[in-house]
Formats: structure tokens, sequence, C-alpha cells
């Protein structure tokens, strides 16, 4: 087995928000819970970050608490409803704000929520984003857009942290599905990453992202993206620069031979960058939901970075 180096441990630390109960796998509640605590008894556990719980689950979840431990407790990335229009939003959001609060007073040993995730109807404006702020206080939220949005969400969220001592809300982009339609081209998410690096947004992905290199897939009947390209691409984009043609290049490449990691370096074809760097970057490029933590780790021994 090849030795674990160092700039992939910073590259992936924390990375996969384990959403098992969503579209492909759509697992029940009580094994998506027990995957969860058998994960984060595992040697890869240093990938795994969240659990990926709907808001409406909550109640129902506090029931499977007994499968964790202090030691090994449920972090939770609460799902917001989607809403149509700003009012429902802010309405869900007071709702979605008591929830979390009465979860996260339910067993402090065994549960919290670290963030919350919701979509950004068009018409909330940033009077409407301040008061989010002030209803869940200093909750991190990252607010998910489509593509067409991404420019004016990701501007929307950077009035806002600009007036706030550190950046709790991020960006939310949806980078795949179980069609193929519901895969944002490369472009798409290359503006989408080189965007935020400017107003020093943070962004997390969803959706599409189980395997670590692009490739073409049969059972959506087009290429997905990877993991280390879209990770690695937000990284480097910031740490150098990129315009998103640049990004796009990287995100394209299917080659794992493009891909260097050794203990000091993480590095994509002749553009590196070393272990601090690295880690302060990832600051800002914080996650992406995957229903399966197992494709990840299968696939990265297959190409022995694990």
């Amino acid at each position: 087995m090849a030795k674990l180096a160092a700039s992939l441990r910073a590259l992936l630390a924390r990375a996969i928000d384990y959403a098992g109960m969503f579209p492909p796998c759509q697992l029940e509640l009580e094994p998506s819970l027990k995957n969860q605590a058998q994960y984060l008894r595992t040697a890869d556990a240093w990938m795994l970050s969240t659990f990926v719980l709907p808001v409406g689950q909550f109640g129902a979840a506090k029931q499977f608490l007994t499968e964790f431990d202090p030691l090994h407790p449920l972090q939770v990335s609460a799902l917001g409803p989607k809403t149509e229009n700003a009012a429902a939003f802010r309405e869900a959001l007071v709702k979605t704000d008591a929830a979390i609060r009465s979860l996260s007073t339910h067993n402090v040993d065994l549960v919290s929520v670290s963030q919350l995730e919701m979509f950004l109807p068009h018409d909330v404006d940033s009077r409407l984003l301040s008061e989010a702020r002030s209803i869940l206080g200093s909750l991190p939220a990252f607010w998910e857009a489509p593509p067409s949005r991404a420019e004016q969400a990701i501007s929307l969220v950077a009035e806002l942290n600009s007036n706030a001592d550190l950046p709790t809300f991020g960006y939310k982009l949806r980078s795949g599905g179980v069609t193929a339609d519901a895969f944002p081209t490369s472009a798409q998410i290359a503006q989408a990453l080189v965007t935020p690096v400017t107003h020093q947004v943070p962004i997390k992905f969803t959706a599409g992202l189980h395997h670590p290199l692009r490739q073409y897939r049969e059972e959506v009947q087009t290429k997905m993206h990877g993991f280390l390209n879209v990770i690695g691409a937000a990284v480097l984009a910031a740490e150098y620069k990129w315009d998103a043609p640049q990004a796009v290049v990287m995100l394209e490449d299917e080659n794992a031979d493009s891909f260097s990691f050794t203990d000091e370096f993480f590095a994509w074809r002749e553009w590196g960058i070393d272990i601090k760097r690295l880690q302060d970057r990832r600051k800002f490029v914080t996650s992406f939901g995957s229903c399966s933590f197992d494709e990840p780790r299968e696939d990265l021994r297959a190409l022995a970075f694990l």
C-alpha cells in the first residue's frame, strides 16, 4: 500500500461530507447514520467531515445517537428546505434555526451542528441575507445557487462577509447529479472557482464528485467531474490567480500522472503548492458532499494515491 503523502492529507483533510441519504445511494436514515459512525472509527476518518442531514429528519435522528460517542460524535451539516422565493426563504430559515438549536442542545457530547446548507432563491437581497446572519449567529452557512447565478450569489455573500470579523457565509455549487443535464460544464465550474478567490468567499460542492479524476461514466451518460480536479483547481486558482480558461484545463485533465503528492508539495503539471499554503487555501475550499465514502477511497487506492 502506498504511503500517505502529507500533501494528499492536506488536500483532502475533512473534505468529504457524507450524504448517504441522497441519490444515487439514497439510503434510509438509520443505515446512513450507522455508516457515518463506522467511518468515524476507520483509519480514513481524517477525510470525513460532516453528515448531511435534512432539517426535517432531526427528530428522527435523535434515536440513533447511541451509535456515536464523545470521541466519535456526530457532526451535522444541516440541509435546509429549498424555497421558491425570499418570503418563503425567511420563514423556512426561522424554523430551520429553531430546529438546529433544538438538536444542538439535545446531547452536546454526541451531536453538534457544524454548518447550514440551503438554496438561495433568486430574489434574496443583501438586506435579507443580513437578517439571516442575525438569525443564525455565528453558524457558518453555504448558500446554493445554480452556476448561472454563481457570480451574483458570491458577490452578495462577499458584501456581507466584508462587514463581519470572520467570513461565516459561503457559496455552494452543485457539481452533478443522476442525469447528464445535472452536470455543470467545466467552464461554469471554473468561473465559480475563480470568482470567490477575489472575494475570499468559502466554497463547497455537492453531488457528482464520487471519483478522484474526471471520467466518462455510463450510468450518467456523461463525464463526471473529479474531486481532485475540482478541489485542486480551486486551491491552485487561488494560489496563482488563474483565470477561468486556465482552471478549465485542470478540470478537464483525466490523466492521473498530472497529479503528484509528496510530503512537501501538491502539484498539478508544473503548478505546485507547499503544505502550509495548501492548508491556508483549504480554509476557503471546504468540502464536497458525496453519497458514498467508500467509492472515493477505493478509487484513490486504485490510483495508488492512498
